[in-house]
């Protein structure tokens, strides 16, 4: 979730990534490869770029901007038999980026943090487009986020064990909507671990959002519960980044989250804290957290709900 840019700062910009856009472009044309074998080409070199990315940069609606992005053009350039610097010195300086920016994102200002209209449109897509508005028959009593960090500082997986009570009788699937913090990556893949089997699932990977419908393995009925397991595996490595932060927004309140954050052995934080915002005109709440024996920390919400709550560090 990159901050976003004000008006002036994007003119600026504009005409050197469309120069960039229009020499790889151009290079890739005069190469005669497919953006497929391009791909295939980066990862035999170990540098994971999604066939989407790289459509992106060509047409010029997405610039490189992470680290192993800028390894990526490095390699392209070898691979297009291009000067060394040719493409890279048509980049224009990475937008604002990091903890700080996302923290703003996510804690701050508006709580949703992609573009209602993109949401709205994937919603309709997979048949569901009153599912903002409408009255919900499935309340979330508990959730529990399991979030993996890789030894380079992205996101391995997130294994969530979610318990719901039906307000209704036939009720017998959950929407997931999650958003990707680094777009150019790709989307997850979505695996149903227990009670539960993946539905039609749409994406939009210029956000990094995700749509997933989650069918319940029998219907539920008012007043009881049902508990499901589903995994989002990211591939890797490079695994995306994640902006040292995992955090969810909650529409409406719940009675338990909990999130855990496990870390690589060798890529341990300085310090972690646990965050909440409950509405966009008061300041977070925070509160600094203690990595346990298993590299890993985590963080309990009681009846919270709506706002943001998370776990980020340094």
């Amino acid at each position: 979730m990159t901050a976003g840019n004000s008006a002036d700062s994007n003119t600026t910009e504009e005409p050197v990534r469309d120069a960039f856009a229009a020499a790889l472009r151009s290079a890739i044309s005069d190469s005669g490869l497919s953006l497929d074998r391009i791909q295939a080409r980066l990862q035999s070199r170990g540098i994971a770029v999604s066939v989407t990315a790289l459509s992106y940069w060509q047409s010029g609606k997405r610039q490189p901007e992470r680290q192993s992005s800028i390894t990526a053009v490095r390699d392209l350039e070898l691979i297009l038999d291009l000067s060394p610097g040719s493409l890279l010195g048509l980049l224009p300086p990475p937008r604002p980026r990091g903890t700080s920016s996302r923290r703003k994102r996510a804690t701050g200002g508006q709580t949703l943090t992609f573009p209602q209209e993109v949401l709205r449109e994937l919603l309709e897509r997979i048949g569901a487009p009153d599912a903002l508005e409408q009255q919900q028959q499935l309340t979330l009593v508990g959730l529990h986020d399991r979030c993996h960090i890789a030894a380079d500082g992205g996101q391995r997986a997130v294994t969530a064990r979610a318990v719901f009570q039906a307000g209704a009788d036939g009720q017998d699937r959950w929407l997931l909507v999650y958003n990707q913090d680094d777009p150019d990556a790709g989307p997850p893949q979505l695996e149903a671990a227990r009670n539960c089997s993946v539905g039609r699932v749409v994406v939009d990977e210029e956000h990094g959002l995700t749509v997933a419908e989650l069918i319940f393995d029998r219907p539920v009925n008012r007043g009881e519960t049902h508990l499901i397991e589903y995994t989002l595996t990211n591939s890797g490595p490079p695994y995306p980044e994640c902006q040292n932060t995992h955090y969810r927004e909650f529409r409406r309140p719940i009675r338990e989250y909990l999130l855990e954050v496990q870390f690589d052995s060798s890529t341990l934080p300085q310090k972690c804290w646990e965050f909440s915002r409950k509405s966009p005109n008061r300041p977070a709440d925070r509160r600094e957290l203690t990595i346990d024996n298993t590299n890993g920390v985590h963080a309990v919400a009681i009846d919270f709900g709506p706002g943001v709550f998370g776990i980020d560090w340094t």
